[in-house]
């Protein structure tokens, strides 16, 4: 199958993203073919790839490739992207290229590396779909892939001149463990400087760091990103990394079991800068911070953000734990409520055996979060981190009670992200 890779120039130069009336023609009337092999024609492109270039399983997460999740990813982003460029489609994309461009820039994605995706995965879409991708068809789709390419590039680009760092620089910079501390069970948190003992980098609590770490065995390298747990403009950086332990037959984190068993004071890490497109402390007025498990790593943040810098702001936490002693952070909440007079906590633990809170004020219901109970300023911004079906609930709840979408922000980690995407 031929595949065309001449478009990247001319695409490049384009200010409107519009896709040729011939090829939207094409792409329309074989996107469900297209969609119906979609992971079948990711999973191909995957292993052509790896096989081309081993080298970028250093970037790819191993585990997302293990489970398929990935690849599914991948295959709905491209049909989604080409439903977009087609009208069939009303999203937003803007949005949700910004959250594509930061988790790759904090990988260090290089424009190069898209020519490399943009072959094996042309390739793989004729090896799948066979003689019937013609010239037409195979142009046609070269040009959506060229087009969301582009996109990125010139993202991606941006990112990495705010970041500070020049055309060609690496995203990694060596930081040196200067504390780790047990939060919770299976939760550690890590204290961190420069290496080389320059200045410590601000960011907006919400943000996010990748970690780099060579898993050694022969396993090579692998990336997680972690949110920056601490306040921002300290001499310091804090991430806290909940170890993944496998159930059902799935094997334990690689990353998490390497930072919980093999790091400690005085190790160096590999670090990208701050990237995240979301803030947790967007907007003005009431903010309604909403969490479960260590998705309570960027409200910390956020919290330690506003006792520093706008300390009568009105407040509402709401965070769910499988029980106190899972709760990380826990020891921290009567200094934050006595730095944030307006700070207002509820708490759903699944089990209250210790769900008492010395020095604080806290609801503490039994069970689940049911959105319906969720204290809420009819003004809030809200900001929701924590496993996917949590925040579908979540959000879902709040937008029934008359919250605007554009007023609900959320971290997705992985490749997943929230059905009706700002809608």
């Amino acid at each position: 199958m031929p595949v065309f890779l001449s478009g990247q120039e001319q695409f490049a130069q384009k200010e409107t993203v519009v896709l040729s009336e011939s090829s939207a023609a094409t792409v329309t009337a074989t996107l469900p073919v297209v969609q119906a092999h979609g992971e079948a024609i990711t999973g191909r492109f995957y292993q052509r790839m790896f096989d081309a270039h081993p080298e970028l399983l250093d970037i790819f997460n191993r585990s997302n490739q293990a489970t398929g999740t990935q690849k599914a990813a991948l295959a709905s982003a491209v049909v989604a992207y080409a439903e977009h460029l087609t009208g069939g489609s009303g999203a937003p994309w803007g949005p949700i290229l910004d959250r594509i461009a930061h988790k790759h820039a904090s990988l260090g994605i290089t424009a190069t590396q898209y020519t490399i995706v943009g072959r094996h995965l042309l390739a793989a879409v004729g090896e799948v779909l066979g003689d019937a991708v013609t010239p037409e068809i195979a142009a046609a789709w070269d040009e959506v892939y060229w087009l969301l390419a582009c996109e990125l590039i010139a993202r991606e680009a941006r990112l990495y001149t705010v970041a500070g760092l020049a055309e060609g620089e690496s995203v990694w910079r060596d930081w040196r463990v200067t504390g780790r501390i047990a939060e919770a069970v299976d939760v550690v948190s890590f204290t961190l400087v420069p290496a080389d003992g320059g200045p410590v980098p601000t960011f907006v609590p919400g943000r996010y760091t990748s970690v780099a770490v060579d898993l050694g065995g022969g396993r090579g390298q692998q990336i997680r990103q972690y949110s920056l747990s601490g306040r921002p403009g300290a001499d310091h950086w804090r991430i806290t990394v909940k170890r993944v332990r496998g159930t059902g037959g799935a094997p334990d984190g690689m990353v998490s079991t390497f930072l919980h068993e093999q790091v400690d004071v005085g190790d160096v890490l590999r670090l990208s800068p701050p990237f995240g497109e979301v803030s947790a402390v967007a907007g003005e007025g009431p903010l309604l911070l909403v969490s479960a498990g260590i998705g309570l790593t960027p409200a910390m943040a956020a919290l330690e953000h506003l006792a520093a810098t706008e300390p009568q702001r009105q407040v509402v936490l709401v965070h769910a734990d499988r029980a106190g002693a899972a709760h990380p952070f826990r020891g921290e909440l009567p200094r934050l409520h006595a730095a944030l007079p307006n700070l207002r906590t509820a708490l759903w633990y699944e089990d209250l055996t210790d769900g008492e809170l010395a020095g604080v004020t806290a609801e503490v219901a039994a069970g689940r979060v049911d959105p319906a109970l969720i204290p809420l300023s009819p003004d809030a911004h809200v900001h929701l981190c924590g496993p996917l079906p949590f925040m579908y609930a979540v959000r879902g709840g709040l937008l029934n009670r008359g919250v605007p979408a554009e007023r609900i922000a959320y971290e997705v980690f992985g490749p997943g992200m929230l059905r009706d995407d700002h809608s």
